[in-house]
């Protein structure tokens, strides 16, 4: 017999869109989704340096900047932002209303993830990849 994690939400499985850009993964997923995975790609790029880039990764769509970024994607019941574990725990107070794994924070578009809170994510995002660098 197989196990399986027990999880409320069941289990999260990777999308399958195909799609080689994130214009095109975007334009696969249904609203209200799309509309909230726009804002968080928006958000995103604000605070991105110019150089970060963009692009498909394991299905979804990535940032990097010197290394993963943060990614996003839209599932049957929820989205997700992925920055990485360093975040999730420096902010775990502030997102004490969502449901966070290591590295991942699960919201319904109905109810997204604070602007301002998502830009601080990524700004320490930001600070932990360059600091990564300089050692």
């Amino acid at each position: 017999m197989k196990k399986t994690k027990s999880s409320k939400r069941g289990p999260a499985r990777k999308p399958k869109t195909g799609a080689r850009r994130v214009d095109e993964y975007l334009a696969g997923i249904s609203e209200p989704a799309r509309t909230a995975l726009k804002r968080v790609r928006a958000i995103i790029r604000s605070v991105a340096p110019p150089d970060a880039t963009e692009g498909i990764r394991y299905g979804i769509p990535m940032f990097k900047y010197q290394g993963m970024l943060a990614s996003f994607a839209a599932f049957s019941e929820h989205c997700s932002v992925f920055p990485g574990a360093g975040p999730t725990v420096k902010f775990k107070n502030e997102l004490k209303n969502f449901e966070t794994a290591k590295g991942t924070i699960r919201f319904v578009p109905e109810k997204p993830i604070p602007a301002t809170l998502l830009k601080k994510m990524m700004k320490a995002r930001i600070a932990e990849n360059e600091g990564k660098r300089s050692r």
